[in-house]
């Protein structure tokens, strides 16, 4: 049986799930954004001092869940892709996209979010611990515009410490209400907890994925690495693309002397370990998110400059790029006007396979403790910091390995098969 399954359809299934798991968290963050609004035309001074990063990722989530969807349907004449079959490497790379976009919703629990580790630390997957909530003070109904805007943002927005709730092993609600945790017996005064009729509101926390040795959620670790995975391979192969596009088309254009200038230069990197460059440069100026990305990208676009440079070598003596140069085109509008369209192809095939090379860079980098630190999630940090615990914690190592392998097959994949539909004559290998 044929696969008639297309990507819009898993899309909308997608879309349709996370709407009925996270529908209560999408009313309150639609109502959130509008609160905000209200405040900002209120209080600007009030408003924009309420702002974060948190707050806004919040919000660009919730109004991208509408948008893109809306997007999808006004310009699906434009949008070829979408109905194309459904393959498992597309399928893969979707989620990561849904990961990047939509953390926020999918995951109702911050990253580094951690509460009673006696309890939940290294606990394995599908495990599940009670919940004891206490009252706090989302539960109250606010009247002013302001306090309304911070209800809602307690609501909405991820806290790393959360002290409205304890979790626990057992609880007894006899004539007091104790509840235990790691054998050890504690009182609850009634007043102080959230009560359905007469007695305790508890609930169940299910670690899916497991957690870590700090009682972190595996899953929602690995969601919001997904965030890191991208943005860094996204925001590498943009630069390596600009320097290996420009490079290339003046090596291959001009010829003589800067051709051997750029590909001598470009040999040497080729010739070095670059991965001793790139742990020298993070070393001495630091392990940010913006310095990864800018390493990765300045020391990964040689492979593009000489594609880039063989086809410009090919295409300079055509007739049509001859007449371009002849009518006086600058150099500029030869590159997207003339070499661009033609050489398109290539050009994106080796963007595909090098953001997976640049994946795994940054994860061997957070392995090393040279990536992002311990300031974001990140695959090769939880990789690290499994390995220590490996007899005792096998999921933390192969959650985000198994995960890390998925990626680079699939971007490989994705690659391949991206070549042989763009390539006529690859169709029939």
């Amino acid at each position: 049986m044929k696969n008639r399954f297309k990507i819009w359809q898993f899309l909308l299934l997608i879309w349709i799930i996370t709407l009925l798991i996270r529908f209560e968290l999408l009313i309150n963050t639609y109502d959130l954004i509008f609160s905000w609004l209200i405040l900002l035309i209120s209080d600007l001074d009030t408003a924009l001092s309420q702002i974060s990063f948190d707050l806004l990722d919040s919000m660009i989530a919730g109004i991208l869940f509408i948008v893109i969807p809306l997007l999808s349907i006004i310009y699906r004449k434009k949008l070829g892709f979408l109905y194309g079959k459904v393959f498992p490497a597309a399928i893969f790379l979707i989620l990561l996209i849904t990961c990047f976009l939509f953390a926020p919703l999918i995951s109702n629990k911050n990253p580094d979010f951690y509460k009673n580790i006696g309890i939940t630390k290294l606990l394995p997957p599908l495990s599940s611990v009670q919940v004891l909530h206490f009252k706090n003070d989302q539960n109250f109904q606010p009247s002013e515009s302001f306090e309304k805007f911070l209800f809602l943002k307690d609501k909405v927005v991820k806290k790393s410490f959360d002290e409205s709730i304890q979790y626990l092993d057992s609880i007894s609600t006899g004539g007091k209400i104790i509840y235990y945790q790691n054998g050890i017996g504690k009182e609850a005064n009634r007043e102080s907890l959230l009560l359905r009729v007469k007695d305790p509101f508890i609930t169940k926390q299910m670690f899916i994925l497991g957690s870590d040795q700090f009682g972190r959620d595996v899953l929602t670790r690995l969601i919001y690495g997904a965030r890191i995975s991208l943005m860094v391979g996204f925001g590498s192969v943009i630069i390596s693309l600009i320097i290996g596009l420009t490079f290339g088309f003046l090596a291959g254009y001009g010829g003589g002397l800067p051709d051997a200038v750029f590909s001598r230069f470009t040999d040497m990197l080729l010739s070095f370990p670059i991965i001793f460059l790139v742990v020298l440069i993070l070393a001495l100026f630091g392990n940010s998110l913006l310095s990864v990305i800018v390493v990765l990208g300045f020391s990964s676009w040689m492979s593009l400059f000489k594609v880039v440079k063989t086809e410009v070598l090919s295409i300079k003596e055509k007739n049509y790029f001859v007449s371009s140069k002849l009518l006086g085109l600058s150099k500029k509008q030869l590159l997207f006007n003339e070499v661009l369209p033609v050489i398109i192809v290539p050009i994106i095939v080796n963007v595909i396979f090098q953001f997976g090379n640049v994946i795994i860079a940054e994860s061997a980098l957070s392995y090393l403790g040279l990536g992002l630190g311990n300031n974001y999630p990140s695959w090769g940090s939880m990789i690290q910091s499994g390995q220590e615990y490996l007899s005792l914690a096998w999921w933390m190592i192969f959650s985000p390995g198994i995960t890390l392998i998925f990626t680079l097959l699939s971007a490989n994949s994705f690659g391949i098969s991206l070549s042989r539909k763009l390539n006529p004559r690859l169709q029939n290998d």
